[in-house]
């Protein structure tokens, strides 16, 4: 039976930064932090933190781009036995409050360019009693100058079981409101234990986090640090200073989303640096068409990585490792998310939670104990997603011969042409082959004769120019007449979310500008 006795997330976060004192932990821009020097700005902002009121159970939120103190500001709330949430900076004022009062954020940490956004934000909200900054600004007190006078505490954590929430992270819903996801301390636990088997960690790995931590990039940093690696920090992702580091810092793993590895491909620059260090890049988040992966394994080597899972199940649920990537001898493979990752059950079920006969298309469930609890103030949705014991991600996929799964589509994006199902995920593909094209989107607009006519918005690469009749004679021989995209249109790039997924929501607005879409 489990007890407050329990080791837990904060007990190896605390193990980490203790085990290997002189050692590199962070290198950001010039700086370079030694675990003995993070483990004592971690205590000192657990103290400050304290001095200002937080006490178990209240709400830390954090307003910043990447630096090493996202970590810090996280980790002391889980040593006090707060919770954390992560506001996007990117992000509205008016979100920000919301969630803010949502998640019962007492105290909002921001770095210095967000300390106005901070300061309109604590006025928007009832719930945020303190801000703090990141560096010197007029707006707020100064995190980092306090820290210089508050004591030097031994890191200690507060007693909690593994049903305890220290992490709420918040994503899209289809409300247009943020939902917060209530991660227990047995997810992130084996988050842990999914990284460290399944996702390919080098033996000392130095890792540099370009996603934003205040996310779900902030995964893969304790992992590193248990391994005594050292985790390299930018700002933002941009090809040529990724590619600068993974050269400098002998970086050997990095997690990149599909539309920052276009950006480094489409660059031009890899084959400028030296990438020899390079032995795992994981990428995730949304899909990643065939063609580009092949593209990829060329220029980079066979160090690609597919993690497939969700805010909900934050441990992720499957995984095509980088053996499995194999352009020649096994094409097929790219396609797929891959097999499940170890402590995770994924079964494909109907509509009646009944799973699907062989090589039928069902929605991927997840059980394990890297799901979450629910949904912050949201027992319906919590109910929905959650019932039968399964966590519903709303992604279909196919699973094959060989147990490899293979999403097809977004429940709720999948179009309905003329009483067909048209799965946007397989003509991307199709089309994605297409030398010319550098990034493609699939969506259905309405349409008196077909109810929704398939569209196909396509990004050109530079220089390249696009037959838009080939490719829909392309689509039509591989996938049938209707599959084949009714138009085409040409645009300089795709709409994408904060964390870097493609928007088809507001892919779609124009379109559907004073027409109800059916969610299928």
């Amino acid at each position: 039976m489990s007890s407050l006795t329990d080791v837990n997330y904060s007990d190896l976060l605390i193990e980490a930064l203790t085990r290997y004192p002189n050692r590199t932990a962070f290198v950001a821009g010039d700086r370079r932090l030694s675990y003995a020097q993070v483990e004592e700005r971690i205590g000192r902002i657990a103290s400050v933190l304290a001095d200002h009121g937080a006490v178990p159970g209240d709400g830390v939120g954090v307003l910043s781009g990447n630096m090493p103190e996202v970590w810090m500001v996280q980790a002391a709330a889980f040593l006090l036995g707060l919770h954390y949430s992560g506001l996007h900076p990117l992000g509205s004022a008016e979100d920000h409050a919301y969630v803010c009062d949502d998640a019962g954020i007492k105290i909002l940490v921001v770095d210095p360019p967000h300390a106005e956004a901070g300061a309109a934000v604590a006025a928007r909200s009832g719930a945020v009693e303190n801000v703090l900054v990141l560096g010197d600004s007029d707006l707020a007190p100064n995190l980092l100058q306090l820290c210089e006078t508050a004591p030097g505490v031994r890191l200690v954590r507060t007693p909690t079981g593994p049903e305890h929430v220290p992490w709420i992270p918040y994503t899209g819903g289809t409300t247009g409101r943020p939902k917060g996801v209530r991660l227990p301390d047995r997810a992130l636990m084996q988050t842990l234990v999914s990284v460290t088997t399944s996702l390919d960690l080098p033996s000392n790995p130095r890792f540099l986090a370009v996603a934003p931590l205040s996310h779900a990039g902030v995964l893969p940093i304790l992992p590193t640090l248990l391994r005594g690696g050292t985790v390299v920090v930018h700002e933002s992702f941009d090809p040529e200073q990724w590619l600068r580091a993974v050269e400098k810092e002998r970086v050997n793993w990095s997690f990149c989303v599909p539309t920052m590895l276009y950006r480094l491909l489409d660059s031009g620059l890899a084959g400028k640096f030296d990438v020899s260090s390079l032995e795992t890049l994981m990428y995730g988040a949304s899909p990643m068409s065939p063609a580009r992966i092949a593209e990829a394994h060329e220029v980079l080597g066979p160090v690609l990585l597919q993690a497939y899972g969700q805010t909900e199940c934050v441990s992720w649920a499957t995984v095509l490792r980088k053996d499995e990537h194999d352009p020649i001898g096994d094409p097929d493979l790219l396609a797929s998310c891959g097999r499940p990752v170890l402590g995770a059950r994924v079964e494909l079920l109907d509509d009646d939670d009944q799973p699907v006969q062989p090589g039928a298309v069902g929605e991927i469930c997840v059980r394990g104990r890297g799901i979450m609890s629910g949904y912050q103030g949201r027992p319906q949705e919590t109910a929905e997603a959650l019932r039968g014991d399964w966590l519903h991600t709303g992604d279909l996929a196919l699973e094959d011969d060989r147990g490899f799964f293979h999403i097809v589509e977004r429940k709720k994006d999948m179009i309905i042409s003329g009483g067909f199902n048209v799965y946007s995920r397989e003509i991307e593909d199709v089309i994605a082959e297409d030398p010319a094209v550098a990034a493609v989107a699939v969506i259905g607009v309405p349409d008196e004769r077909w109810g929704e006519a398939v569209t196909a918005v396509v990004v050109p690469r530079p220089g390249a120019t696009i037959d838009a009749t080939l490719m829909i004679e392309a689509v039509k021989r591989r996938k049938g007449g209707h599959q084949a995209p009714k138009s085409v249109e040409i645009v300089d790039q795709l709409p994408l979310t904060a964390v870097g997924k493609v928007d088809k929501k507001r892919l779609r607005e124009r379109y559907w500008a004073g027409s109800e879409r059916k969610v299928h």
